[in-house]
């Protein structure tokens, strides 16, 4: 009798699966873009940011100057009060009539005067001695004179000095051949018919009174700002 023997041999079955790690995964490539645009808009916003910050700074900066301009010119306008306040003390007889330098005063109009120092009279300017530093901020051969402001006035963190000039051209009496400016009056005459004409070519004789006087104040106020200002007066 023969035997039917069977043989079973056990096969293993292996699957192979594609790794969802894979380096050609779209899903990951996708993933990493997503990173380079994040990236690229913070970058973005950050700078934005920056200029935001330094336009306000800038902003703040330029109001605040402004603002210590404006507190210096009128800083300026009390000293300009006080030089004027001078003047009316010293017109009594013929006082104004001769340099008064060591306060500031000049009897005559000194027309190479440069208080800024940046005008265009050459070397024969004459500078003001605004620092007490005989002129150190114009270089030497520059000017012909240096002259004395009066003495420095504070006002809270204002500190100003003036000098003034008398129109005329030489000191002395300001009489008609000094040329000195004074006031004017118009001179008028009425014809028939009200109409008015001036009469003999004459529109201005000089007023009653005396010349005028050029005030010229610069004021440092806060954080070093400096302001001019000019004043015409007459009494």
């Amino acid at each position: 009798m023969a035997l039917d023997v069977k043989f079973s041999v056990p096969v293993k079955m292996t699957m192979m699966s594609k790794s969802m790690h894979s380096p050609n995964n779209p899903s990951r490539t996708q993933h990493g873009v997503s990173l380079l645009f994040a990236l690229i808009a913070l970058i973005s916003l950050a700078f934005a940011a920056l200029g935001l910050v330094r336009m306000v700074d800038t902003g703040s900066l330029v109001i605040g100057n402004i603002g210590f301009k404006q507190d210096a010119t009128a800083g300026s306008d009390l000293v300009a009060n006080e030089a004027l306040t001078w003047l009316a003390g010293k017109n009594t007889g013929n006082t104004l009539d001769k340099d008064d330098a060591a306060n500031g005063y000049f009897a005559s109009s000194l027309d190479v005067l440069d208080p800024t120092a940046n005008g265009s009279f050459g070397n024969a300017r004459a500078l003001v001695d605004w620092n007490s530093d005989d002129c150190a901020y114009a270089v030497e051969g520059t000017y012909a004179n240096c002259i004395t402001p009066s003495a420095a006035t504070t006002y809270g963190t204002n500190t100003g000095r003036w000098v003034i000039t008398r129109l005329c051209k030489t000191a002395g009496s300001p009489d008609a051949g000094n040329g000195c400016s004074v006031p004017l009056n118009k001179v008028a005459v009425e014809t028939g018919g009200g109409e008015i004409k001036y009469g003999g070519g004459v529109r201005f004789t000089p007023a009653s009174g005396g010349p005028f006087y050029r005030i010229i104040v610069r004021n440092v106020g806060a954080r070093g700002t400096v302001s001019f200002t000019e004043t015409i007066a007459y009494f």
